[in-house]
């Protein structure tokens, strides 16, 4: 079992290393940031839907990359985007449909921008 087990782990720590390795957390926030414009909106949302684990525990990296600089809109993004797991999609469209699943999901992505502007434009709003 263990044997099956290692090819899966040791991918998992090499995707890891090379995360830590290439990404740092005031690179990503320069495309978070004011002026991002479309990344600034893709990123989060595809970042938030392909996040796994308790949302606690993504709030310290949050944190830090909203001192770098990441926007508001870009961080309220990626936490209404944790709604979309994607797998669970083959159980969602198991109940429910094709049609309803997509149409869930791509409403869901454009509330999270509706939503994060409202957050930035709320919180610019209230730092006045």
């Amino acid at each position: 079992m263990f044997l099956s087990m290692l090819i899966p782990l040791v991918l998992v720590f090499v995707i890891m290393l090379l995360v830590n390795l290439f990404l740092k957390p005031a690179a990503v926030a320069k495309f978070l940031g004011k002026g991002s414009g479309i990344k600034g909106i893709l990123l989060p949302a595809a970042a938030g839907i392909i996040s796994t684990g308790p949302i606690y525990a993504w709030y310290p990296l949050l944190k830090d990359l909203k001192e770098k600089g990441a926007g508001e809109s870009s961080i309220a993004i990626f936490l209404y985007n944790r709604a979309v797991k994607p797998f669970l999609l083959p159980v969602m469209i198991t109940y429910f449909g094709w049609l309803y699943a997509v149409t869930l999901i791509i409403l869901t992505v454009l509330a999270s921008v509706i939503v994060g502007f409202s957050v930035s434009f709320f919180s610019s709003a209230k730092g006045k």
